[in-house]
């Protein structure tokens, strides 16, 4: 087999678990973050840590994992029927999404997912773990755009082609914006994104718990976790709630019901 069908074909099959995927990286991950030597945990004063890294750290974690979160929504409220969807049997793409966030970055969704999970990986404070999820992440999304590329070509021919020579693929190009003709629907993203936003607020309790194992962190008067841990719970608790209010709303009201047009 040729290496490009092997490389499409591998890519068609990473695109049907890719809902999936971060789930096993992250059990790949949590042996590192308990047993790795938190290099950057262990070789800072209490001091600093407590009243200069650990709000800089947070911040930064947050912002990143919201602006991943932010292009997600974005593009979910701005695409129409058929081209952003959750489907995992096989490639779908009714019509050649050019305008909004499609005219800076052609795989915005795998950018946003990137950046949510930056933003963990920052949280963490473990250099090792940043680079090697960052490597998992890349090997895996590089085959799943280049199978998505290749349908799309084989879709749309030379309007596809022209426009993804213009627009790059995962770095934005902010300067050559466009106004998407499709207007943005809130009810869309709350009807798709309300899992993700459980799932990112879940991770980030995960690693703040294991923090709090690793260094025995009793009491949320310690330098350790980067969140107390009695207000991680809290919000955790809270953005259960809302996930479950929204999912009975999805699939036993009206008031979610797919916007026309849309996902």
């Amino acid at each position: 087999m040729a290496l490009i069908d092997s490389l499409e074909k591998n890519g068609n099959k990473l695109f049907q678990k890719r809902g999936i995927i971060p789930l096993y990286i992250l059990i790949l991950a949590l042996p590192i973050l308990l047993f790795g030597n938190g290099y950057l945990y262990e070789n800072i004063s209490p001091q600093f840590g407590e009243s200069i890294l650990k709000p800089i750290v947070l911040l930064l974690s947050i912002m990143i994992s919201i602006t991943g979160l932010v292009i997600r929504c974005y593009a979910i409220g701005t695409t129409p029927h058929g081209t952003s969807g959750r489907n995992t049997d096989k490639q779908v793409a009714k019509q050649l999404n050019t305008k909004g966030i499609y005219s800076i970055v052609r795989h915005p969704l795998y950018l946003g997912n990137y950046l949510m999970w930056a933003g963990f990986l920052v949280f963490s404070l473990d250099v090792i773990l940043f680079i090697i999820v960052s490597l998992l992440f890349w090997l895996y999304y590089e085959r799943i755009m280049f199978a998505e590329e290749r349908y799309l070509e084989k879709q749309f021919g030379d309007s596809y082609i022209d426009w993804s020579r213009k627009v790059p693929a995962f770095i934005p190009a902010f300067r050559q914006f466009e106004k998407s003709e499709i207007p943005f629907s809130f009810k869309t993203v709350l009807r798709r994104e309300y899992s993700g936003v459980f799932a990112m607020t879940l991770i980030y309790t995960i690693i703040d718990y294991i923090t709090a194992f690793k260094f025995g962190v009793l009491t949320i008067t310690d330098r350790f976790p980067i969140i107390p841990i009695r207000v991680s719970f809290y919000i955790l608790f809270i953005m259960f709630i809302v996930m479950i209010t929204l999912r009975t709303l999805k699939h036993h009201t009206k008031v979610l019901d797919r916007v026309e047009g849309r996902d």
